[in-house]
C-alpha cells in the first residue's frame, strides 16, 4: 500500500522527539513505549503486523511478529490514528541521547537497512521486516549481528541514532568503521567484518579486534555514540569511573 503522507517536525537537542502531523484518518506506527504525548482525537491500538499488507492473515502477522522478537524488538507495534477533524499531533520521543534521522524512503530507492534498533517510528504504509546478513563474520563480529531490520516503502521513516549523526555519500568508495558505530545503509552498500590490522593492533590497538567495512555506492548513516558505548563509558566500573576521584588535587580536598 501507499503510505500515508505525514508531515512532522523534529524538536530537542541532546534527547530529541519527533512532533508528527496528522490529517483526519492518517496513522503512524511506532515502537511500543515511544509515545510522548497526543492529541485529542488521536487513539491508538497495538496490534501484531505493521499494516503495510492490510489483507495478511492472521499466521503471517504472527510470522511477522516472531521476526522483530528475533530482531530484539516488542511482538507488537503500535497505530495512532486521527479519528478527529482538523489537524493534531502526537509525539515520538528517542529511547537516549542522539539524533533523529527522518528518511523519505521514496527518495532514497524505497528500502533502507538499519540496525535492529534503531526504529523508531514511521508513516502507515512502511514494511518493517528482517535483513539477515549474508556475511557469516558481520554476524558473529559486527556489532550490529547477524539479523538486521528493513524499511520498506515510499512515504517517511525515522530512526534514532546515539549521539551526532554522521551521514556519509559513498560513490564507489570503501569506508572503515567502528563496528557498533553503523546505523544503517541503502541498497548498494556491502556491508562487512574485516580485521582491523596486524595481531599488535587488534589486540593493543585499542579499537576493537573487527571493523565494520562499507562499500559501494549509497548513503551511510554512522553514530557517534551507540548505546553500548555509552552504557560501558558511564558503567561503575567503565573505563570513566576513576577520572572525577583521581588525581593529586582532588585526593588533597577529600
Amino acid at each position: 500500500m501507499n503510505s500515508h503522507e505525514i508531515d512532522y517536525e523534529i524538536k530537542g537537542h541532546d534527547v530529541q522527539f519527533v512532533e508528527i502531523e496528522l490529517d483526519p484518518r492518517e496513522t503512524v506506527i511506532a515502537e511500543a513505549g515511544a509515545m510522548l504525548f497526543m492529541e485529542d482525537g488521536i487513539q491508538f491500538e497495538t496490534k501484531m503486523g505493521d499494516g503495510s499488507n492490510p489483507s495478511q492473515g492472521f499466521l503471517g502477522k504472527l510470522a511477522a511478529g516472531a521476526s522483530r522478537l528475533i530482531t530484539g524488538e516488542s511482538l507488537f507495534i503500535t497505530h495512532f490514528t486521527h479519528h478527529g477533524f482538523g489537524k493534531k499531533r502526537v509525539a515520538f520521543s528517542a529511547p537516549y541521547p542522539g539524533t533523529i534521522v527522518p528518511l523519505d524512503l521514496g527518495q532514497i530507492g524505497g528500502r533502507v537497512i538499519v540496525q535492529k534498533d534503531a526504529f523508531l517510528c514511521a508513516a502507515l504504509g512502511t514494511k518493517l521486516s528482517m535483513h539477515f546478513n549474508k556475511r557469516i563474520g558481520a554476524g558473529f563480529f559486527g556489532g550490529e549481528g547477524f539479523i538486521l531490520q528493513k524499511l520498506e516503502g515510499d512515504g517517511k521513516a525515522f530512526i534514532h541514532a546515539g549521539g551526532t549523526l554522521v551521514e556519509r555519500e559513498l560513490k564507489g568508495e570503501t569506508l572503515r568503521v567502528d563496528t557498533g558505530c553503523v546505523v544503517g545503509f541503502t541498497e548498494g552498500i556491502d556491508f562487512s567484518i574485516e580485521k582491523a590490522g596486524g595481531l599488535k593492533s587488534m589486540v593493543f590497538g585499542g579499537e576493537g579486534m573487527f571493523l565494520a567495512t562499507l562499500r559501494g555506492t549509497g548513503k551511510v548513516w554512522l553514530q557517534s555514540m551507540p548505546i553500548n558505548k555509552l552504557i560501558r563509558a558511564i558503567a561503575p566500573m567503565g573505563k570513566n569511573s576513576g577520572k572525577e576521584s583521581s588525581g593529586l588535587l582532588n585526593e588533597l580536598f577529600e
